[in-house]
């Protein structure tokens, strides 16, 4: 079976496909704007191209494709709507329409828990949370319009799709959030945001690429995974702020102590992104804007029982062993 990774040369992309390549019958190949040395040395090949040009998915999957899972995106809680518009929305219609014309059966896509973010509270919702209707960065309302696209595509027959929800990847290797709240902490930047006592879904790396590949494994005409979504997470919520700051403790750094009000911090990102967008600032990000405020002020935690029930997903690395590999391998490369 010959399997088209986009984006296999990011985090998530390389535990997808490193996951993969333990079945020798599953012939992997990365569609990315670079090659990369580690994919390379895995014996995975690269195909150069942009999403956002029909004529680059179309070269691609002229290769004869089975399965395609979609990774790559372009995340971020900054910078221009139509960045973020070309890249998540556009590049997921061209490789949708490209992969059904294609003949190519399955399109696992990888969405994000934002699409259902309304400002408020998630306390261990499921999949029927409908999706937001008010956005507060390009990011989550191009990925809710693409998993939208990608959701009606399915057919249940001939192209068969289905979308994944992972929230705050982290693992050994994360180029996003441990260095986030590491770089912070080391400035003394950091702010306990609210009353320091909400929880919020994490995954391992690994065990996100497992509920990808299960899910696949799973995709089939007339099987319940056919055109839904699904969250997936550890195997419990952790207290962000508890969370923090055992990451920061565990090298050397303060935990984080002084705190500031919902309110203030939202009304800090309101400012800022209106001081940003008045000087033509896309980067760096504003140090506050109105999604960071909530989404480290709020509870923002999902029913994984879909996902257990529909492809048996149940995280196989808990969160202490995950920290461990993650704590062990950064001591590592600073050895």
């Amino acid at each position: 079976m010959r399997i088209l990774v986009t984006g296999g040369g990011g985090f998530l992309g390389t535990s997808i496909i490193k996951d993969l390549i333990k079945n020798p019958s599953y012939l992997v190949t990365n569609f990315s704007r670079h090659t990369y040395s580690h994919l390379e040395e895995i014996g995975v090949p690269t195909i150069k191209g942009d999403l956002r040009l029909k004529e680059d998915v179309n070269r691609a999957l002229n290769y004869g494709f089975d399965v395609i899972f979609h990774v790559a995106a372009l995340a971020g809680v900054w910078g221009k709507y139509q960045d973020y518009f070309e890249i998540n929305y556009v590049g997921t219609k061209n490789l949708l329409e490209s992969a059904k014309s294609s003949g190519i059966k399955k399109f696992i896509y990888t969405s994000t828990p934002s699409v259902v973010f309304n400002k408020g509270d998630l306390l261990g919702v499921d999949e029927s949370a409908p999706y937001a209707t008010h956005f507060l960065n390009a990011y989550s309302e191009t990925k809710t319009m693409a998993e939208k696209l990608v959701l009606q595509m399915n057919d249940g027959k001939d192209f068969l799709t289905c979308a994944i929800r992972p929230h705050l990847i982290w693992g050994p290797g994360d180029p996003h959030l441990f260095p986030r709240i590491i770089q912070k902490g080391k400035t003394g930047k950091l702010r306990i945001v609210g009353d320091g006592q909400n929880l919020v879904d994490i995954v391992y790396v690994d065990n996100a690429a497992k509920a990808h590949v299960l899910a696949f494994q799973n995709l089939f005409s007339a099987s319940p995974v056919c055109g839904q979504a699904y969250f997936v997470g550890q195997e419990r919520p952790v207290n962000l702020w508890s969370f923090i700051n055992e990451v920061l403790n565990s090298l050397k750094i303060e935990s984080v102590t002084k705190t500031i009000s919902i309110s203030t911090a939202y009304q800090m990102g309101w400012l800022l992104e209106k001081i940003f967008k008045i000087l033509g600032i896309n980067k760096p990000e504003p140090p506050m804007t109105r999604f960071v405020a909530l989404n480290l002020g709020k509870s923002h935690y999902f029913s994984h029982e879909k996902a257990k029930n529909d492809f048996g997903y149940v995280p196989e690395i808990s969160i202490e062993e995950g920290l461990k590999r993650t704590f062990a391998y950064r001591k590592s490369i600073k050895e």
